[in-house]
């Protein structure tokens, strides 16, 4: 009885080639959602989301200033103050 496994002196890779990680990631940074992604480079969104994960994960943290003087409050904050307190008539 064989075991039905062939031999080979070099394995062959498993996975995706770093090309498709890349391109999956700066497709990601463009503006493309992680299934849209995955359906145009025929890959699990799951696989995407990991891929993204990690590279993020690599990069540096974000610089932050020792001290702040001027903040500036985010202007959906001041579209829903405005609905808040605006009259619907």
């Amino acid at each position: 009885m064989y075991c039905q496994r062939k031999y080979t002196p070099e394995a062959e890779p498993k996975g995706y080639p770093p090309e498709v990680r890349e391109k999956a990631v700066q497709m990601y940074v463009d503006g493309m959602n992680y299934r849209r992604i995955a359906r145009h480079l025929n890959i699990s969104h799951q696989t995407v989301y990991r891929w993204v994960r990690a590279y993020s994960e690599e990069l540096p943290p974000p610089p932050r200033p020792d001290k702040v003087e001027t903040a500036e409050l985010d202007e959906v904050y001041t579209y829903i103050g405005d609905k808040k307190t605006g009259s619907s008539s």
